[in-house]
């Protein structure tokens, strides 16, 4: 009795002592504690690249859980596999030199076989987000429902033969044919779930779709893909903690709160924490530690962190810190169907060659979502201790539509350096509104700022601010319109022009070193 008393604490206490071990010994210390291990090798799979292993594998599985859960260990070797189906109790462990390898299909779909059919969700609310948030089955590694759930170990997802949705691929599967898969891991509805070391390369449309999961951990990936990296979507109390993601053609960290399970549902208690994300190397050189830079491609490097743009069931209780932005496009965060997005916290950041805007905070009308849906809020974010260097000429962007103002952002300790060199033309320019249009800084076209562009705004707060240009640029550092209530302490410019206002009330600035002191309290349309 003393024996098991023993073994039952060591596997309670797991979650603190596993954690703190490296891969091999967390394996070593389930067995030592008694919990199954199983070999798929035991059931058939090969591990020789050749031999699709996906049966075995998910015999193994079956097996553990059959029996009250346990370890699922793939020993190193390649294993060739279409669709993955996990069960509750189950740790899937990728050995070191383990490459769980997403096996090819035609590109036009497979009359039978291949990866799991994922049926289309009703039309009634397919249309009110992008297609690939509506499909989890058809991916190498899914889940519905599972509790209790991880994986983990130093092995490689290799999404070799999954297909990307982008309509201009040339040579890859189609997505949403016959037997065609399109993302790493796909997670709906499961709840304690763990993912933890592995690395994963060319993870498809995602490298992991987690909708309406709770409680998830990801910590320590390694993610060099050709699309999305880690998309949270209607998930409650997940940490995200010391991730590299490499995506060049997508976002990296993109939390969501889409109408996919056919009802809003927020993306809340989230933490994003010490990772870098970039958009600046060639798939895969990240990976083997080559960083070649990424070729030419025909839109902007992607690979920020970025909230929406998914945004029918809402955003709260969020903080981002201490991450790394490498050559890419810059923190977003956007509400443009109708939800709230409310209480985040972004702490100690550091960007460099931006090729965008390094922060865009947009209040949109898209408004893709049920009918009856009214425009959301974007409301109490602090921004505090950012540098950026190297940022292309977009300004940081913050933008509400009228009679739906962004409110209550503090921004403090903030310094931009910008390539400059803009011209007078640019700085008299009236950007449209674009109220419904798809949020991305280059949604207005070039804008008239050198450092901050606001516009349909409220209690908005700068603190210890630095705008520098390596360029002269003639555009005012921080153009505002339609703003009510703008404090200003302590900021530094470029010489020229330092504001342009237009329709701004309770405007107050001080403690500038080379900017006068100025309040005032009417409507005021002027720049200085």
């Amino acid at each position: 009795m003393k024996e098991c008393g023993l073994r039952r604490r060591s596997v309670l206490a797991g979650g603190a002592v596993l954690a703190a071990l490296s891969a091999p010994y967390r394996l070593a210390a389930r067995a030592a504690a008694g919990e199954a291990v199983v070999d798929v090798r035991a059931f058939g799979a090969r591990g020789d690249g050749k031999a699709l292993d996906s049966p075995a594998i998910n015999r193994a599985i079956e097996h553990a859980a059959a029996r009250g859960g346990g370890t699922v260990w793939l020993p190193a070797g390649t294993y060739r596999s279409y669709s993955i189906r996990l069960k509750s109790h189950i740790t899937l462990h990728l050995d070191s030199g383990a490459v769980l390898l997403a096996a090819d299909t035609p590109v036009e779909g497979m009359a039978s076989g291949g990866y799991d059919h994922a049926p289309d969700l009703p039309p009634g609310y397919a249309a009110y987000q992008d297609h690939g948030h509506g499909h989890w089955r058809n991916a190498l590694i899914w889940g519905e429902g599972l509790e209790d759930i991880a994986i983990e170990g130093p092995g490689l997802i290799w999404g070799k033969g999954l297909g990307r949705g982008h309509d201009y691929d040339v040579g890859r599967p189609i997505s949403g044919m016959p037997g065609v898969g399109d993302k790493a891991i796909a997670l709906k509805l499961c709840r304690n779930i763990t993912l933890r070391d592995f690395r994963v390369l060319e993870g498809g449309w995602f490298a992991l779709l987690a909708t309406g999961c709770d409680n998830m951990t990801i910590d320590n990936l390694l993610i060099d893909t050709n699309r999305d990296g880690l998309d949270i979507d209607c998930c409650r109390n997940v940490h995200v903690s010391r991730c590299t993601i490499n995506a060049p053609w997508d976002d990296a960290i993109c939390p969501k709160s889409s109408f996919a399970l056919g009802y809003p549902r927020w993306t809340e208690n989230l933490t994003i924490s010490d990772c870098t994300v970039s958009g600046s190397y060639a798939i895969g050189s990240v990976l083997d530690g080559s960083f070649r830079p990424f070729p030419p491609a025909p839109k902007s490097t992607h690979g920020r962190i970025k909230l929406g743009t998914e945004s029918n069931g809402g955003f709260r209780n969020v903080t981002i810190s201490n991450c790394v932005f490498d050559t890419c496009r810059g923190l977003a965060l956007e509400t443009v169907d109708g939800a709230r997005l409310e209480d985040v916290t972004v702490t100690n950041l550091t960007m460099r060659d931006v090729t965008t805007a390094p922060i865009f905070l947009r209040l949109g009308k898209r408004m893709r979502g049920p009918a009856d849906a009214m425009p959301g809020t974007l409301k109490r974010v602090l921004i505090d201790n950012v540098v950026a260097s190297g940022a292309a000429p977009l300004p940081s962007i913050i933008a509400g539509v009228a009679g739906h103002p962004v409110e209550d952002v503090r921004i403090s300790n903030l310094f931009v350096e910008q390539v400059g060199g803009q011209n007078a033309a640019m700085a008299a320019i009236d950007p449209p509104e674009n109220e419904a249009g798809y949020p991305e800084p280059t949604m207005f076209g070039d804008l008239p700022a050198t450092g901050l562009f606001v516009r349909h705004a409220r209690n908005i707060a700068l603190s210890h601010v630095e705008i520098r240009t390596r360029a002269a640029d003639a555009r005012p550092a921080f153009w505002l319109r339609d703003v009510d209530g703008f404090d200003a302490h302590d900021l530094r410019v470029p010489q020229g022009t330092a504001f342009q206002l237009d329709a701004v009330t309770r405007f107050r600035l001080w403690g500038s070193r080379d900017l006068a002191d100025r309040r005032v309290d009417g409507p005021i349309r002027t720049s200085w």
